[in-house]
């Protein structure tokens, strides 16, 4: 195999992933951020999730129904903010024309592999770092206040289990056994065995610090503005602080990505969907378990001693403002299922948000661009971005090194809205 000089543009969990498996394989890689040395990503405060049960994409059936009811309402899950925009008229159409039983049903066995093979990747981890991160595998709690959400979900937990994941109906009185210091106002829950949750602020750390250990070079601060072509290649990443020069270069800026690679007049159709939690340092009771509050669409991870609650998904832009509303709707919620607890307890929390990059169909873009055949992408994960990190980068680092992906990606092909 041939020595490759790769640069990444982007240092989240997307390309610090891709630079630690393309640095395993003998590659010399610098990552290029426009960020500072300890910036934020979308993966710093999300909910910490590695989700095997995660099967059904964004686009599925039903959410553009959903989405029309709930736009109208700015505390609910699924938010739009209201602007003349033509890329999220062109993105909204084409979601619109993924969202079908087809699509879903092609989309769950890929996605589960990928998630069980990063899950693999995560305890490969653990492992080797000695539990840097606190991955822990004891499962995950869908929790439902009606017997119609727990119908619906019980439908995808049957889909999951001819995939091979485990599931398990539960009553209240079960889902208490399981978390018996937490109280619970429930219908009943879904138990997913195979998901796991960690620290993500930890885990990115630790990554940062062991792929530089590794030989990677990260240019802290170093925005791509511009590229140097010759024909159907790339010969540079331009920004104010030098050009990169390399012999692959691979895009992972997250909800940004679009924009870096415009000038190069490829498609690739991205909308930020805006998140938000806020950790309680000292919640009234700490579940061993993470869950979904499943009609809220919130997330709950036990983090060491702290709780973190995350949830709502706004495509306002590459805006990272925090929208009060956004945030009530989530604190309005956690009563409803954990009635120990009231959004006064959250009044000195402070409240994180991140943007995460959705694509049209739901499934993120990995693999090489036709138009240049050294230009790689590796972003568009939405909400599973640390779920899927570490299968992304191994991926990554066979098609950089010329040999053939041990999972079929052809689905995730960077061109497919070409």
């Amino acid at each position: 195999m041939k020595t490759k000089r790769i640069v990444i543009v982007g240092g989240g969990v997307i390309g610090l992933c891709t630079a630690w498996y393309a640095r395993q394989k003998g590659h010399e890689v610098t990552i290029v951020e426009r960020g500072a040395l300890g910036h934020d990503c979308c993966s710093l405060g999300n909910a910490g999730f590695v989700t095997p049960s995660h099967i059904v994409p964004l686009a599925a059936p039903g959410m553009v129904g959903m989405g029309m009811r709930m736009m109208f309402d700015p505390e609910s899950p699924f938010w739009i903010h209201p602007r003349l925009d033509s890329n999220l008229f062109r993105w909204g159409w084409r979601f619109i024309r993924a969202a079908t039983p087809a699509h879903v049903n092609r989309s769950a066995p890929l996605l589960c592999e990928m998630n069980m093979a990063s899950r693999r990747c995560f305890e490969e981890f653990d492992a080797l770092w000695e539990n840097e991160f606190g991955l822990q595998k004891k499962g995950m709690l869908l929790l439902c206040k009606t017997e119609e959400r727990l119908h619906e979900e019980a439908e995808v937990a049957e889909m999951a289990g001819k995939l091979g994941l485990a599931s398990e109906i539960l009553t209240p009185a079960q889902t208490a056994e399981r978390e018996p210091n937490v109280r619970m106002d429930i219908t009943g829950a879904i138990y997913f065995a195979d998901d796991c949750h960690m620290t993500p602020q930890k885990f990115v750390d630790s990554l940062t610090r062991h792929v530089q250990e590794q030989g990677v070079t990260i240019a802290w601060s170093s925005e791509v503005t511009n590229w140097r072509t010759n024909g159907t290649r790339i010969e540079a990443a331009l920004t104010p602080r030098g050009d990169f020069e390399a012999d692959e270069f691979v895009l992972s800026g997250g909800s940004w990505s679009a924009e870096i690679v415009r000038n190069l007049k490829l498609s690739l159709p991205l909308q930020a969907g805006k998140g938000y939690s806020l950790t309680h340092p000292t919640p009234r009771c700490l579940p061993t378990h993470c869950s979904i509050l499943s009609e809220a669409r919130v997330a709950v991870t036990p983090m060491g001693d702290t709780l973190r609650f995350g949830g709502t998904m706004e495509l306002s832009g590459l805006d990272l403002s925090i929208n009060p509303a956004r945030v009530r709707g989530i604190l309005k919620s956690v009563p409803r299922y954990l009635p120990d607890f009231s959004p006064d307890d959250f009044r000195d929390v402070p409240v994180w948000c991140g943007l995460r990059p959705c694509s049209p169909d739901g499934l993120p873009y990995v693999g090489r661009f036709g138009r240049f055949s050294n230009l790689s992408a590796a972003t568009g994960h939405a909400m599973m971005g640390l779920s899927l990190g570490p299968i992304t980068g191994k991926l990554m680092s066979e098609v950089l090194s010329d040999e053939p992906p041990s999972i079929n990606i052809a689905a995730l092909n960077p061109d497919r809205y070409a």
